[in-house]
């Protein structure tokens, strides 16, 4: 069996740093690169795009709110359509960015706030992919399984993979817990290499209240700011190879 392991990287900005993003990309099959909006600059796209070809690890877009101060994590009540411009916008930064360096991008995923407000609201989410797929329809979308993520991809019969996370918590409907609440992040390496393998061995998302949610499962996300993210990583690999799973890209 395998499964795509994949990060959100490339969170620098200028002289600030954040994360440990040549650590995870030894560790990962897929990046998530900010494309300015939420975080990271050109300098620093560039950067982890060539790392990230250079050890074979998938390229991806990850759009989202343009909110550097709020890391694209505050909710922003803008009109669709220029959220659907906005999202435009960096996926083609960051094409050009990766054309520039021989290569291309291998998916798309939406950062942050976006990405929560697209797992509970369908119209917001299909307007959303429906940007992606005018810009970027040759490659998967990373979609939220069992939210209104995945009903948007499946109905715009979009090419999408299904995606879980290793250190955060969920909602019974399948939902991130608000980051706001306790638990809601998950830092502890070792409980989150045994809960990813448990999921993955179940094929089911395992709630915060030990709910299972069955469904298809192909990439899970951790992310770069986590603190212990390194470590996380590590035993998420680590519990799933324990598991006879091998990490590669989807």
């Amino acid at each position: 069996m395998h499964i795509d392991l994949n990060a959100d990287l490339g969170e620098s900005f200028g002289s600030w740093v954040k994360g440990n993003d040549e650590a995870l990309l030894d560790i990962i099959s897929s990046a998530n690169i900010a494309c300015g909006f939420h975080a990271g600059d050109p300098d620093v796209m560039t950067k982890t795009i060539k790392l990230a070809k250079n050890r074979g690890v998938g390229i991806g877009a990850h759009p989202g709110f343009d909110d550097l101060v709020g890391f694209g994590r505050r909710r922003l009540n803008l009109p669709i359509e220029t959220i659907q411009n906005q999202i435009r916008y960096q996926i083609g930064a960051i094409k050009a960015m990766a054309g520039a360096e021989g290569t291309t991008i291998t998916h798309v995923k939406l950062h942050g706030a976006l990405s929560n407000m697209c797992s509970e609201n369908y119209e917001l989410a299909k307007a959303c992919y429906e940007a992606v797929m005018s810009v970027a329809k040759e490659v998967p979308i990373m979609a939220l399984v069992k939210t209104k993520q995945q009903d948007a991809v499946e109905n715009l019969k979009a090419n999408w993979v299904g995606e879980i996370f290793a250190d955060r918590s969920y909602n019974d409907d399948a939902t991130l817990v608000d980051r706001s609440m306790p638990g809601a992040v998950i830092a502890d390496p070792i409980a989150a290499g045994a809960r990813v393998a448990e999921m993955i061995s179940r094929s089911a998302i395992i709630t915060q209240t030990g709910k299972e949610i069955k469904t298809k499962i192909d990439t899970v996300c951790l992310h770069g700011d986590t603190p212990n993210a390194v470590n996380i990583a590590k035993e998420v690999k680590d519990a799933l190879e324990k598991s006879g799973i091998t990490i590669t890209r989807f």
